[in-house]
């Protein structure tokens, strides 16, 4: 199975003469980015219906995601835990993580849709926003079919983050769409390169990662040029609205990736390792590291506003 894209980077920005009509350029270098994506979709997309082995019973021999990847790695708790149980543990974090990931992915979804509502189906950009969605759909029937795979109940957010999630898919627009969209992809996409590569983890979920990376990779490109795009008309008020808005977003996404059920359902003490996972150092490093591309955007982007900044620090994103 390809591990990457290989995505063709969009044509960079007339100069000189050309440059004076930008309103026009910037028309064009759109649909440009639009077709490029529909064309990457066309060369290299996935069925998870037929490329993941669901046939074949669950080997608990193996981990659900690289073990550097969880939550208690690094902690006491880890050290006292036998490998079984590591292994459980981790297959319930991953089943986590996919329910958290299918929890956004509908929110995505009916951003993006609200967004392309009046726009010319006729464009590349309508018709790459819906291919993008038929991807989204794909993906979160894998995740669910993948999570029931671990051995894993439906893990849902908490109540308070579900409801501001359903209050952000009906009123976020603009770069505060886009650029939530990127935060939730950009940390799925680190830790799950990791995950794909690792032959300690279950080759189905290896497989899941691998679909999913590949397929993003084309979300996140969209979604830092929706993100541009929009902030070119923001003004100051607006962008430090959104600055804090996005990064509220990020907050509740990342914290709600692991639910503390995991731990019970791993038969571990949930009480301690809750305690631990939240003092756990290595866990903080291995999300900074992650997300270390995404907060240069963010900046580059003028979305580092010192209120956004209690949020990020506050997830361990920076």
């Amino acid at each position: 199975m390809a591990s990457s894209t290989g995505i063709v980077r969009p044509a960079g920005r007339p100069t000189g003469p050309q440059a004076e009509q930008p309103a026009e350029h910037d028309r064009h270098d759109e649909q440009d980015v639009a077709r490029r994506l529909l064309d990457s979709a066309a060369r290299l997309a996935y069925d998870p219906a037929v490329e993941v082995d669901w046939e074949t019973p669950l080997d608990k021999d193996f981990h659900g995601a690289s073990p550097e990847w969880s939550t208690l790695y690094g902690t006491p708790y880890w050290d006292e835990l036998t490998e079984e149980q590591r292994k459980e543990l981790t297959r319930q974090e991953a089943a986590s993580v996919a329910s958290t990931g299918i929890w956004f992915e509908m929110i995505l979804q009916q951003m993006v849709l609200r967004d392309i509502y009046s726009k010319d189906p006729t464009s590349a950009e309508f018709q790459w926003a819906l291919t993008e969605i038929a991807e989204e759909c794909r993906h979160s029937i894998m995740f669910a079919r993948g999570a029931r795979k671990l051995g894993a109940p439906p893990y849902r957010p908490h109540r308070f983050a579900f409801e501001l999630g359903r209050a952000f898919k009906t009123l976020a627009f603009g770069e505060a769409a886009y650029a939530a969209i990127l935060v939730a992809e950009e940390v799925l996409d680190v830790m799950q390169r990791d995950w794909m590569r690792d032959e300690r983890v279950v080759p189905f979920v290896r497989t899941i990662n691998n679909i999913h990376v590949v397929e993003e990779s084309r979300h996140m490109k969209f979604a830092r040029d929706e993100t541009r795009k929009r902030l070119a008309g923001a003004g100051r008020l607006r962008r430090r609205i959104h600055a804090l808005v996005i990064a509220i977003a990020a907050y509740v996404i990342v914290t709600s990736m692991v639910n503390r059920e995991v731990y019970a359902n791993a038969g571990l003490d949930e009480k301690r390792a809750v305690r631990e996972a939240r003092t756990n150092e290595h866990h903080k490093a291995m999300m900074r590291s992650s997300c270390s591309g995404l907060m240069d955007f963010l900046a580059s982007a003028g979305l580092l506003t010192k209120p956004a900044l209690v949020f990020y620090k506050r997830a361990n994103l920076i």
